[in-house]
């Protein structure tokens, strides 16, 4: 990504005639791994024009229209150049070509292959950057056109436990250095997503605690926490019946992250993954 966004912008001088930049990047992947946020990164990290797009800014139900957005996508891009075009799930735009398929799809592809690398189309300064979570749909032509083809896997446990860290600190707990790192070992097969639907769960645990308590202890600066039904200093009441400022969420603690854990499954099977190696060993590499 630098190679292809940060670097040409930042020291062109770098480049020549023969040395060019890419010119399109594909970022594939299972779902939740943060092909998005990779585009997000390059529109911050780079002083350049960023262009999002999806199928719904192309599609037209007029004859002709959805081919002229397309050419007056790329025009906008070449006028306000360096810039970056966007293109979530580009496999809706530009699955497969097949005999029976609709005549209005077709010209939209074949406007993309035109513009991405056609006669009379210049390129330089634009990056075309594709993200999606089935390759395998697209059309061969298409795939050509992207020159880089990036697997972008699922976390390793180190970045799980990265993940879980920077998410779950922003809120008061009990947690160790240790505790992060078993927590990112115990999710083997989660996506970044995942898990961070895993740490919203385990911030919901001490709330769910206040909803459900029927005693409460009084803390030092005189709020009141729920406590355990056997503990001897609570007072037996419901969360309604004390004043709102005076209560006291409990921290989020280990055991409510290993709850969180084993309710929450992973959104992504092994054939999903065994699907995508299998391309990327035919045709991209792996990121």
């Amino acid at each position: 990504m630098k190679e292809a966004v940060i670097l040409p912008i930042r020291f062109p001088q770098l480049f020549d005639d023969a040395r060019q930049p890419w010119r399109g990047i594909l970022l594939f992947g299972p779902p939740g791994t943060g092909k998005s946020f990779l585009a997000k990164a390059c529109a911050t990290e780079c002083d350049s024009t960023f262009l999002s797009v999806s199928s719904s800014d192309l599609v037209s139900k007029w004859m002709g229209e959805s081919e002229k957005l397309v050419k007056q996508l790329f025009k906008m891009a070449r006028d306000m150049k360096p810039s970056i075009v966007f293109i979530d799930e580009i496999d809706s735009l530009c699955g497969g070509r097949s005999e029976g398929e609709n005549d209005s799809t077709r010209r939209i592809k074949t406007e993309f292959l035109v513009q991405m690398q056609g006669v009379g189309s210049d390129m330089n300064g634009v990056l075309v950057l594709g993200a999606t979570n089935v390759p395998w749909e697209l059309d061969n032509a298409i795939r050509r056109r992207f020159q880089k083809r990036i697997y972008i896997a699922l976390p390793s446990s180190e970045a799980r436990a990265g993940m879980f860290k920077n998410k779950g600190n922003k809120t008061k707990n009990n947690l160790t250095e240790q505790d992060w790192v078993v927590l990112g070992e115990a999710s083997e097969g989660y996506s970044g997503s995942d898990v961070a639907i895993v740490v919203n769960e385990a911030l919901m645990m001490p709330v769910r605690k206040c909803q459900s308590a029927k005693k409460f202890k009084q803390t030092p600066d005189g709020g009141w926490t729920p406590t355990y039904p056997s503990d001897p200093e609570g007072t037996a009441m419901g969360l309604m019946d004390m004043k709102p400022e005076l209560l006291r969420c409990p921290d989020v603690d280990m055991d409510d992250f290993m709850a969180a854990l084993a309710r929450i499954k992973p959104s992504v099977n092994d054939s999903d993954i065994v699907e995508h190696i299998k391309w990327t060993e035919e045709f991209g590499q792996d990121g």
